[in-house]
């Protein structure tokens, strides 16, 4: 096996040349888990009653959230658990509406392993 070859992962080899800032990511998106998939759309859901009851600012924080929890984003996980964040701490402080939504937030992160 002297002299053999193997990658795994990325590999990047540049040249020379300017302004080379980031790579490229070719990769297709891997298939969301079912049940992580049901507890999204229950929480789109809830979401959508909470939306109306909270401040201008909280719905636009849900607004801006939502894209990152569609079963179908290519987001990365970071990106996807800083919106759930931001969904439950919206829902925290809307008191005794938003409880619900924060324990399926944390059910969602516990099956993304983020908790």
């Amino acid at each position: 096996m002297s002299g053999d070859t193997y990658h795994l992962g990325d590999s990047v080899t540049m040249h020379g040349g300017t302004h080379n800032t980031g790579m490229v990511k070719n990769a297709a998106p891997t298939a969301m888990d079912p049940e992580l998939r049901s507890a999204i759309a229950a929480l789109t859901t809830q979401l959508e009653h909470l939306r109306a009851e909270v401040s201008p600012l909280g719905a636009q924080t849900i607004d801006e959230s939502l894209p990152a929890l569609a079963p179908d984003a290519a987001v990365q996980p970071q990106a996807r658990t800083r919106a759930l964040m931001a969904i439950a701490g919206v829902a925290a402080t809307a008191g005794a509406l938003g409880a619900p939504i924060v324990e399926t937030v944390n059910g969602i992160l516990q099956l993304l392993g983020a908790q």
